[in-house]
């Protein structure tokens, strides 16, 4: 499964754009702020209906402009599958195979794609909310029902956050609101442990070669939910605090994943170099893992990673993703790293304008 091509039509900061794409490789570079990481936006957005970097939609839209257009061609093993998405000041239109998709859940399947950027790193440094996102991104690539449960839940939970805040409350409707809370939320968390199980039984491995048999990572899902009753029970007994506060405190939004070197807490206890590193073995095993639950190669988009990591970790990473559809975008690469790469394309961004560089980085 690769990308052929993608044409933009004041998608960001593109007026009119079309590229044609290696089947392995595309370094993609140029300076800062020309449009490079908007190039794998606009890739990202055909496995997922929505950005990598934005929940805003319209933000999509080239400024003055009142719609913008991504469309792109997938490969897969025995078809070729056209993907458009128009946004628009009202929301947005997709289209696959020319056929209107009435929810972006049906979008799901048709092209993986996993992107590693130095943000991602926040999966390791930074907050909960880091972490339940990539579980969040990765599981609704792979379960579209998933996709369903979780954007039901936010709903229910943005209704039942709103309400909190009312002067009077029926209890009656609080029932309705936890109940459906529940149901959603006990599938959900369900869903994580799973993929947490698979992702640590990869992720062990891949950080054990990267750092030479000297470490060993785990990671755990922590939540307090046991069942839908133990669900319930917290849910009520959190009641009146919720009140004050205004928002509720329990539930799968609230849990965490947690990452281990050596039985310790990265987060607290890691170096720098530690916590790229257990970063970088999470992202290869995201991979791993969509090929075992799809049967399909991911698209890997790196986003200006290189700069990020060291060149052991930089030469593991080529090394392991050989197989798969690769965007690098980068301002330059040594040239050692260009010679331990596969044969492919290079292209330059300027100004929202791409030009192939390179046909061939090696033979």
């Amino acid at each position: 499964m690769y990308f052929k091509s993608v044409e933009l039509h004041n998608f960001r900061n593109y007026k009119d754009q079309k590229v044609e794409f290696d089947p392995k490789l595309n370094i993609i570079l140029g300076d800062n702020a020309q449009g490079k990481t908007n190039l794998l936006e606009s890739l990202f957005i055909m496995g997922l209906g929505r950005s990598f970097k934005t929940t805003n939609d319209k933000e999509m839209i080239a400024f003055g402009e009142e719609l913008s257009r991504a469309s792109s061609v997938v490969m897969g093993e025995d078809r070729e599958t056209q993907i458009d998405i128009v946004y628009n000041q009202e929301g947005k239109i997709i289209k696959v195979d020319g056929l209107k998709l009435s929810r972006t859940v049906d979008l799901l399947e048709n092209v993986y794609v996993v992107v590693f950027s130095p943000e991602d790193l926040r999966i390791v440094k930074d907050g909960p909310e880091h972490r339940r996102r990539f579980l969040d991104r990765e599981l609704c690539q792979i379960k579209p029902m998933y996709y369903s449960d979780l954007g039901n839940y936010k709903k229910i939970l943005k209704q039942r956050n709103s309400y909190l805040k009312e002067d009077a409350i029926d209890r009656d409707l609080f029932e309705v609101f936890d109940e459906s809370l529940v149901n959603y939320g006990i599938r959900i968390i369900e869903e994580r442990k799973r993929f947490t199980e698979r992702l640590y039984g990869i992720c062990g491995g891949i950080h054990k070669d990267i750092s030479n048999g000297k470490e060993k990572l785990a990671v755990r899902y922590e939540t307090d939910i046991k069942d839908r009753e133990s669900f319930k029970e917290k849910l009520r007994e959190s009641f009146e605090t919720d009140r004050v506060r205004g928002y509720t405190s329990v539930g799968p939004h609230k849990d965490y994943l947690g990452i281990f070197i050596n039985g310790k807490d990265i987060r607290i206890y890691g170096s720098q170099g530690q916590q790229r590193t257990a970063s970088l073995s999470m992202k290869l095993a995201e991979v791993e893992l969509i090929k075992q639950e799809t049967g399909q190669n991911p698209v890997l988009l790196l986003d200006d990673v290189f700069s990020e990591l060291d060149v052991g970790r930089q030469k593991y990473l080529i090394e392991a993703m050989k197989d798969v559809q690769i965007f690098v975008t980068a301002t330059g690469i040594e040239q050692g790293l260009m010679e331990i790469m596969p044969a492919g394309n290079v292209y330059y961004v300027d100004n929202g304008k791409i030009n192939l560089y390179n046909k061939q980085v090696n033979s």
